[in-house]
Order: structure tokens, then C-alpha cells, then sequence
């Protein structure tokens, strides 16, 4: 059994580190919160924005003369990874560079062996796995997460949308946590050029008979789909930084509660401990004391 001072040290150690995780945990709340209702103000809006220009992408004359609808072969391939800047937030990286790397491998093995699959890193810990691994870095965007504002998400958003209407990708996919509440991430992965059709049909014709162009679908399409793929990104970065605080409150939730229960059992311990150094003065006192009687 460790001595006294052992176990008094650890008990120290452990509470130190207690109260860490307790201070992230609070700090990730309050991150959490802040990010939470950005989400709810942007989220009506960018849906519904997204939910027209793809229900109009079956308009044949839209998507021949737009370039951001235009399928092409699936030759150069951009995959967009959304990383967290820190860690100590449980699986939420791993998760993100897992499973894109499992496409790049099986959904796009073709042009992985011919070099012609490519990578963005946002955040620091997918470029530095990227890096690490040798793989095809376009760009790195490692600082957006230190001010997340839509003005410094615009030259990334313009960065994906240059490269594919210059014919320098053919498709573009984003990896990402998508929020869903403080305990629970889904890991989305989806594509953002070329704009996918929609595969609700009703919802098509409700809009086709909701609304109005003036002064025609084509002009109002051609000014609102830059303005959607870059509240598109906004959104899914929101939702991602949103995921890393929820996931890292949860991880942080969890690692106090495991310190608590460290130094739980640390107190038994020491205080059996302590008890089993008194029985034994307490022997040898009476063992002397029937010596000297002797």
C-alpha cells in the first residue's frame, strides 16, 4: 500500500486537474451558447435560400447556362476538411479525418491513384494530419476559428468557387460535425459544387407556385447562388465550431466526473491507509509497554 504522502500527493494532482476540466467545461458552455444562437438566427434563412436555387436546378436553362450546377466528369476531386484548432474535445476530430480519408480511399480511389484528389484543411488539426500523411494541401485555413465571422469565411467560400468554375475541381465534397444538440454531432458529409438537385418534388412546385421572379429566374438564380454557397459555408462552419464546443463541454462533463470519482477512491485509500499507520503505532506502544512490565 502507498504511504501516506503518495496518496496525499495524488489526491492534490487529481483535485488540480478537477478543477481544470471544470473551468473548460464552463468556458465551452458559454462558447456553446454564443455559437448556439448564431446558429438560430442564420439557419431559417440560409435553408430556405438553399431549399429554392436547388428545387430550381431541374430548370434545364438555368443549369446549362450556370456554371455552378454544371455536373462534369469526376475528375479532380476537392475534399474540405473541418477541424477543430484544439483538442481535448473527445472523438470530434478523429471523426471528421477518419471518415474523409475513407471516402478519398473508397469513394474516390480512381483519382487518389492518378494524384488528382486534393485537400483543404480548416482547422489545425486536419492540416496537421494532412500534412503529416503527405496528402495534396491546396490551402489551409487554420485561423478562421479564431474569429468566426461571415466576412472571413467569404475568401474561402470565394477560394471553392473560383477553383470550380475555372475547371480546376469538378466536384467539391465538405466534411463537418453538424450540430444537433450539446451531447450529440452528426458527421455530414456533403456536397458542395456542383449544387445538387433537389429530391422533394413537392416542395418544388410549391415554390414554383409561391413566388414571383422579377425580373426573371434566371437573373434572380444567377445573384442569389454566390450569396447561398457562401451563407452554405458559413452555416456549416457555425455548425461545426457549435459540434467542438458541445463535444468538448460533453468530454470535459465526463473527465471531472472521473477525477471526482479518482479522488473518491484516493480518500478511501488514504483513509484506510492512515488507519492501518495508527493500528500499527498503537501495537507497538502496547508492545513496549508489556516489555518494560516484563
Amino acid at each position: 500500500m502507498a504511504n501516506l504522502k503518495e496518496i496525499r500527493n495524488r489526491i492534490s494532482s487529481v483535485a488540480t486537474t478537477e478543477q481544470v476540466t471544470s473551468a473548460m467545461k464552463m468556458v465551452a458552455a458559454a462558447k456553446l451558447k454564443k455559437t448556439q444562437d448564431a446558429i438560430t438566427k442564420i439557419s431559417p434563412y440560409a435553408n430556405k435560400l438553399h431549399e429554392i436555387l436547388t428545387s430550381l436546378s431541374d430548370d434545364e436553362q438555368i443549369t446549362k447556362e450556370n456554371v455552378y450546377f454544371q455536373k462534369k466528369p469526376e475528375k479532380n476531386i476537392l475534399i474540405v476538411f473541418v477541424s477543430s484548432n484544439r483538442g481535448l474535445c473527445g472523438a470530434f476530430n478523429s471523426n471528421v479525418i477518419k471518415r474523409g480519408f475513407e471516402i478519398a480511399q473508397k469513394k474516390y480511389s480512381k483519382q487518389l491513384e492518378c494524384g488528382n484528389v486534393s485537400f483543404i484543411a480548416i482547422g489545425k488539426y486536419a492540416n496537421e494530419f494532412l500534412r503529416k500523411n503527405n496528402l495534396n494541401i491546396t490551402r489551409r485555413f487554420g485561423n478562421v476559428f479564431d474569429n468566426l465571422t461571415f466576412e472571413n469565411v467569404v475568401p474561402i467560400a470565394q477560394y471553392l468557387m473560383n477553383g470550380f468554375s475555372s475547371g480546376y475541381f469538378d466536384k467539391i465534397d465538405i466534411i463537418y460535425n453538424r450540430f444537433k444538440n450539446a451531447a450529440v454531432q452528426i458527421l455530414s458529409v456533403e456536397q458542395f459544387l456542383p449544387i445538387k438537385a433537389s429530391d422533394n418534388k413537392e416542395i418544388e412546385k410549391s415554390i414554383e407556385q409561391d413566388f414571383i421572379f422579377e425580373p426573371t429566374k434566371k437573373y434572380i438564380v444567377n445573384e442569389l447562388i454566390p450569396k447561398s454557397l457562401k451563407i452554405q459555408l458559413y452555416k456549416a462552419l457555425l455548425d461545426s465550431y457549435a459540434s467542438e464546443h458541445g463535444a468538448r463541454m460533453t468530454a470535459m462533463h465526463k473527465a471531472t466526473d472521473n477525477a471526482n470519482n479518482i479522488i473518491r477512491d484516493l480518500r478511501v485509500e488514504y483513509n484506510k491507509a492512515r488507519q492501518a499507520s495508527i493500528t500499527s503505532e498503537i501495537l507497538e506502544i502496547v508492545s513496549g509497554a508489556e516489555a518494560l512490565k516484563k
